[in-house]
């Protein structure tokens, strides 16, 4: 059983009259409520220095979408650690707020599509500087809002000196704790445990403030299409586990990224009771093949309406599409090892 990808992707491309977001619009976070789909997308220009900020489309039936703005709703400020670039937000709702996690930089990366894998934009700031600032690292920061138009910036949850992306909480939480799994570039080797980047889960009392250890949730398989792994989309609670999407990648995270899937125990979601063995979607299309990262399927928000599973995913660091299931077939599968 593989994802169901709509016939009319992307349902998000660049926006040529928008200089903003006329190079790449992709990486969606997700939400579904009152009968309308929330896309807030990763977008940049065709800038030098690849500023990166979020838009913010909607749809009524989660195929078909409109930008509700000419402008970024959510942009890094002038003179704050997230000066350089916003991207990769990932939603979840407590109260009347929704939470939103986001990856960012002191300063923007540069067009790293023609840079050699893994490489950034730096500056210069002495000997001193920190290594956030040395290396221009990405953070993971949150931010709260009620209406995807005003906002509070929280601050950093990770480490400042770590690479620490694919941050997600959960979305409500479990035996007293707060959830959080994350994905620590630099948490490899005999230190540590994974050969490769892996996915890494904790716990805390307080929203802002994650400093119990973390455990190591899974990791990459070794010369299979998933040797680094990260996670995607924000756990789905069900009676019979958690439902998380997370991707892989194969050649030590420097080829195609696909798609899997797990299922945590509800108590303890440190526990996997069931993993996919096969990827569930790859890039196929000419959005997914062809772009700024070539051959890249990314999800970042999910929602399920009637039965449904929505998955919106960037394609090649381009694009945003969106894939389908029915989600109780899919949950059944992966409990029995069929997927």
């Amino acid at each position: 059983m593989k994802l169901k990808k709509f016939s009319g992707n992307p349902v998000l491309k660049p926006h040529e009259e928008n200089r903003w977001e006329n190079l790449v619009v992709c990486n969606p976070g997700a939400w579904y409520e009152n009968g309308k789909f929330y896309l807030l997308y990763r977008a940049a220009g065709d800038d030098d220095s690849h500023v990166i900020r979020f838009g913010l489309a909607t749809s009524d039936d989660g195929f078909n979408f409109k930008r509700e703005h000419n402008e970024p709703c959510f942009e890094p400020t002038p003179d704050g650690p997230d000066s350089g670039c916003v991207e990769d937000a990932r939603i979840v709702k407590f109260d009347e707020y929704f939470y939103v996690t986001y990856a960012f930089r002191p300063f923007p990366p540069g067009q790293y599509w023609k840079f050699a894998h893994d490489e950034v934009l730096t500056q210069d700031f002495g000997s001193n500087a920190p290594e956030f600032l040395k290396k221009n690292i990405a953070n993971t920061g949150l931010a709260i809002t009620r209406d995807f138009k005003e906002w509070h910036r929280l601050g950093r949850l990770t480490q400042s000196g770590l690479d620490d992306r694919d941050v997600i909480i959960f979305p409500e939480k479990v035996g007293e704790k707060y959830v959080m799994i994350h994905r620590p570039k630099e948490w490899v080797g005999e230190k540590y445990g994974p050969k490769y980047p892996a996915i890494w889960i904790r716990y805390s009392d307080d929203l802002l403030d994650w400093n119990e250890p973390s455990k190591i949730l899974i990791e990459g398989i070794d010369g299979g299409w998933e040797e680094k792994v990260g996670g995607s989309t924000p756990p789905i609670k069900t009676d019979k586990g958690w439902f998380l999407l997370y991707h892989g990648v194969e050649n030590g995270g420097k080829g195609y990224y696909r798609v899997g899937a797990v299922m945590l125990d509800l108590k303890d979601p440190s526990k996997v009771i069931a993993r996919t063995r096969n990827f569930i979607m790859e890039p196929e299309f000419d959005y997914e093949l062809e772009g700024f990262y070539k051959g890249c399927v990314f999800p970042t928000g999910n929602v399920v309406k009637d039965g449904t599973l929505y998955v919106y995913y960037g394609g090649a660091d381009k694009y945003v599409g969106v894939a389908t299931a029915d989600f109780n077939e899919l949950v059944d599968k992966l409990l029995k090892g069929e997927l």
